[in-house]
């Protein structure tokens, strides 16, 4: 039983990450963290701390390198490919 529980959390997972990338591959201007969860309906937390489930999935994808956020907008984007990594 613990497999499958893993499994399904596992699944779970991927679905809320894919949902989140496909939203904001598809809004060329890029979206904050409360827009997208507000859009997807995941912008939940408790009292002062709304936002931590669309705020981990961010933070997921962008260690995963497929999301980025701007610095000064807050507005997170599908990262660029193709583009040349600055060499460390």
């Amino acid at each position: 039983m613990e497999t499958s529980l893993y499994t399904r959390a596992q699944r779970a997972m991927a679905e809320l990450k894919g949902a989140v990338y496909e939203l904001v591959a598809s809004s060329p201007e890029g979206l904050t963290n409360a827009e997208i969860g507000r859009k997807l309906g995941i912008y939940q937390g408790h009292v002062g701390h709304e936002g931590h489930v669309s705020r981990t999935l961010l933070g997921l994808l962008a260690a995963e390198q497929v999301l980025v956020q701007d610095e000064k907008s807050k507005r997170w984007s599908a990262r660029k490919t193709g583009a040349a990594e600055p060499a460390d």
